[in-house]
């Protein structure tokens, strides 16, 4: 299986790290995905993977991911298709599917992603766990290969919302459900059996802003990291991916700023539709996860539709399994607060995926 890039023991019971191949180790091949950087050994180790280990985390492999982050499927050209072992023949999402896969696999106990546009949450969704996208710059990025400097994003991946609170280093408990106004949106745009997931968990109707608009500006920073590296580099960059960084390369300005004034105005409009409430639920994702031959670019917007606007807000999003949908397959749950409100989000995730169980 296509989970690790590099396999490197079984580390103590309890304490074993996964960690996405975007961030750099000291000593160990890290690719970052792609084949411009098959041969990098760096020479430091990200800020937060050290952290985890100073905390006695043992990081046991460097975990497969879609080509530099950019892609929500995990089909990576040069080291392999991250398979979905929960539910073979479906994607594990992306582009930190090879966390995913590590955990549903037993292989970890925890595991690092980033998430840029929903990297994290759609494939904790697709497998079937937890993932979460703290605050933005609450989990420091440093050593981290950019994808959008912006919209960029670390975060833990774990079986259980539980484990996300271990990697975070929190004491946290479950928030009384009943005791916090919640809202949901965009249930009403899921599939039947994934709005009926979404919906046992009472909460009141909002018309919350999706951030359409603001997707040019990601486009213009994920140009601006490639702009020197693509042109000297363009033959080694995967067929799925080389058109997307072309895209992303001719963003004109005008574009740039009309999606940052867009991206100002999602600010805006966010906080006034959460205006009276604490929290909001939304589907992660609208559907259960595609087949694993899925054609990327097809999926990218529908699958990027719930995430991506917390991502232009940098707010924290929680993604929890909500069981069995559509033929089986995992629906999932995200929980959404304002920034700086990440303790409150898990202990919200906590209580909602102890009442989806029931």
């Amino acid at each position: 299986m296509n989970v690790f890039i590099t396999k490197l023991g079984d580390g103590p019971a309890g304490r074993r790290l996964a960690v996405k191949d975007l961030f750099d180790t000291t000593g160990i091949r890290t690719t970052y995905g792609s084949a411009v950087f098959a041969d990098h050994v760096p020479s430091e180790t990200a800020t937060w993977v050290a952290q985890l280990e100073e905390a006695g985390w043992v990081n046991v492999g460097k975990t497969n991911l879609h080509e530099f982050a950019y892609g929500v499927t995990s089909q990576n050209l040069h080291y392999g298709v991250v398979p979905n072992p929960a539910w073979p023949g479906r994607t594990a999402g992306g582009s930190s599917g090879g966390s995913a896969a590590a955990l549903v696999l037993g292989l970890a106990d925890g595991a690092t992603g980033t998430d840029t546009g929903g990297s994290i949450r759609i494939p904790a969704a697709c497998c079937g766990i937890a993932g979460f996208k703290p605050t933005y710059g609450r989990v420091p990025i440093e050593g981290v290969f950019p994808l959008a400097p912006s919209f960029d994003h670390a975060g833990p991946m774990a079986r259980d919302v539980a484990g996300c609170v271990e990697l975070l280093g929190l004491d946290v408990s479950p928030a009384a459900l009943g005791d916090l106004a919640l809202g949901v949106a965009w249930a009403d745009r899921a599939e039947p059996l994934v709005r009926e997931r979404v919906l046992r968990i009472r909460a009141e109707p909002v018309d919350f802003p999706t951030a359409e608009n603001v997707v040019p500006a990601f486009m213009r920073e994920v140009g601006d990291v490639h702009r020197d590296l693509y042109p000297e580099n363009a033959e080694l960059y995967g067929e799925n991916v080389r058109g997307k960084f072309e895209r992303c390369l001719a963003v004109e300005d005008g574009e740039y700023e009309a999606a940052r004034r867009a991206r100002e105005e999602h600010r805006e409009r966010a906080l006034e539709a959460l205006e009276g409430l604490d929290l909001l639920l939304t589907p992660t994702l609208a559907f259960v996860p595609p087949p694993a031959d899925v054609v990327e670019p097809e999926v990218r917007v529908a699958m990027t539709l719930f995430t991506f606007p917390f991502n232009a807000l940098g707010w924290p999003a929680l993604a929890v399994p909500a069981g069995p949908a559509e033929n089986g397959f995992p629906a999932s749950i995200q929980v959404v607060g304002r920034p700086g409100e990440d303790e409150l989000v898990l202990a919200a995730g906590l209580a909602v995926e102890a009442a989806l169980k029931t």
